[in-house]
């Protein structure tokens, strides 16, 4: 099965999985999935990342996070730059996302990183994904 886009399957991945009060997801690897999920991690939005063996290739074991109600920390995660439809943004042009507690990730020249980081850093890119 080969796919189109692998960032929109890693992110529906999650959304199913959270919707389904699943507590982990596994996410076939590659370096950028890994660096997205690093992201969420480190901006509070899953618990841990674990790398299992698939064979010759690596999977990722994402334990999802949520509160105390059993609500997802996630609420909203969407692809915005598709392969068929790239949107780019310079560093002016970041603007905060949902009142500063959403996360844009871009993919930048520097690698991929939060809106803030890139506006703070005056790089721009690939917005690959908003999340909520």
């Amino acid at each position: 099965m080969s796919l189109s886009d692998p960032i929109a399957d890693m992110l529906t991945r999650i959304r199913n999985a959270q919707q389904a009060k699943h507590e982990l997801c596994v996410i076939p690897g590659s370096k950028i999935k890994k660096s997205i999920l690093d992201l969420l991690k480190e901006e509070g939005f899953v618990d841990e990342i674990q790398t299992v063996k698939n064979g010759s290739f690596d999977d990722f074991q994402v334990k999802l996070k949520y509160d105390t109600n059993k609500k997802p920390v996630i609420r909203m995660i969407e692809r915005v730059s598709t392969p068929g439809r790239r949107v780019y943004i310079q560093s002016s042009e970041i603007r905060p996302f949902r009142n500063n507690i959403g996360t844009m990730i871009i993919s930048t020249s520097k690698g991929v990183m939060t809106g803030k980081r890139a506006r703070k850093l005056r790089v721009g890119g690939e917005v690959l994904c908003k999340v909520f």
